[in-house]
């Protein structure tokens, strides 16, 4: 593929190790080619790499695809997931996973990215249920803004929610951005 072809989020090789675009430069000087500045972040390992192209170059596309997998349990520093469709079971170490391990709920369905055999991230479900474990005494201040206190849910995380939510309660948190959304039920 052209290097002009390549934009945010496209996955690349470099030296045979699968990269995605998190950031793109581009300049054109004067004289000369133009010059395309990428932050690549390693889809192995999760280290950010930056690289600077010229027009005219050419790279290589990774080959990656989607399977759907479901999470089964956490042994140690990996977390295991089961296909869908084989049955067959996948070992996902904690550094590939990163911050997602937070939303991370048994029997939650995920996409993972695979580069042939090997997952290399995993992609969470916009919306998740937890239930509250611990929630924080609220305190009753006159503001006009919306007071928040701090949760603990199921996974252990703990997310900023409203001060009338309480322990036992079942709400919806947004795995992107890892807020609350809206309560589900009550306790």
């Amino acid at each position: 593929m052209d290097v002009a072809d390549i934009h945010k989020n496209v996955k690349i090789l470099e030296d045979g190790i699968p990269y995605t675009v998190d950031d793109l430069e581009f300049t054109k000087p004067g004289k000369g080619r133009a010059i395309y500045r990428v932050k690549l972040r390693n889809l192995i390992d999760g280290s950010i790499t930056d690289k600077t192209y010229h027009s005219g170059e050419k790279v290589d596309e990774a080959r990656t695809t989607y399977q759907q997998e479901q999470y089964l349990y956490k042994d140690g520093d990996h977390y295991i997931f089961m296909n869908t469709e084989n049955y067959e079971q996948i070992f996902v170490t904690e550094a590939q996973i990163g911050d997602k391990k937070n939303f991370l709920k048994e029997g939650t369905l995920v996409d993972m990215l695979m580069f042939g055999e090997r997952p290399i991230d995993i992609t969470l479900p916009n919306f998740i249920e937890f239930k509250v474990l611990e929630s924080e005494v609220a305190i009753k201040a006159q503001t006009i803004s919306p007071q928040l206190k701090a949760a603990t849910i199921e996974t252990g995380a703990v997310i900023g929610v409203p001060t009338f939510i309480n322990i036992g309660d079942i709400i919806k948190v947004d795995t992107r951005t890892g807020t609350y959304v809206e309560r589900i039920n009550k306790k």
